[in-house]
């Protein structure tokens, strides 16, 4: 364990630390927009699952307001023309998610904190509990973990945990450290 945090504190004080600091102010940046910005956050973490941040970011500068506009269908085939993995579950779930534009924004800070709002937001179909943590880090929120693969198979190399089933309730044990050894 103490390798590990000699680790995260030797990136804390290099060059790493400063792209986070950069990142941190575009999210906080995002907290401020319009309801459309938060909703284009929504389906890029919709995209992104079992998928690629950088194919997301390229298919969401590729169809931009079509996430609001395009039919399904158009939208599978546009998914598909741009190299994602599962156009028509994407689009399905991009699709549903309609149903919270106009009032995402204002439901999610409705929330006492990120936690809470998650428990909400993994309820959107195509939302795990991942995802829905991506989406709030990506609008500002920084009281939730994004915990994936590798943050597990970190934690198991350095003992930290025991297996890497991810289940929703290892998932909020893991986030609040109560999990470990």
């Amino acid at each position: 364990m103490k390798t590990l945090i000699l680790k995260v504190q030797n990136l804390m004080k290099g060059p790493v630390s400063d792209v986070v600091e950069i990142r941190i102010k575009e999210f906080e940046s995002v907290n401020a927009s319009d309801e459309n910005k938060w909703f284009d956050e929504l389906c890029f973490c919709l995209l992104t699952a079992n998928f690629s941040a950088k194919g997301g970011l390229k298919i969401q500068n590729n169809i931009k307001d079509g996430f609001r506009l395009l039919s399904e269908a158009k939208l599978a085939i546009k998914l598909a023309d741009l190299g994602h993995r599962f156009p028509n579950a994407r689009a399905n779930y991009i699709v549903s998610a309609r149903n919270n534009l106009g009032s995402l924004k204002q439901t999610v800070k409705g929330f006492e904190n990120g936690r809470i709002a998650r428990l909400w937001l993994k309820e959107i179909k195509g939302l795990g509990m991942k995802e829905s943590s991506h989406f709030l880090r990506n609008v500002g929120y920084k009281d939730v973990a994004i915990i994936d693969r590798h943050i597990l198979n970190l934690l198991h190399e350095h003992k930290l945990i025991e297996d890497t089933k991810l289940t929703p309730k290892n998932y909020l044990l893991i986030e609040k450290n109560r999990y470990f050894k």
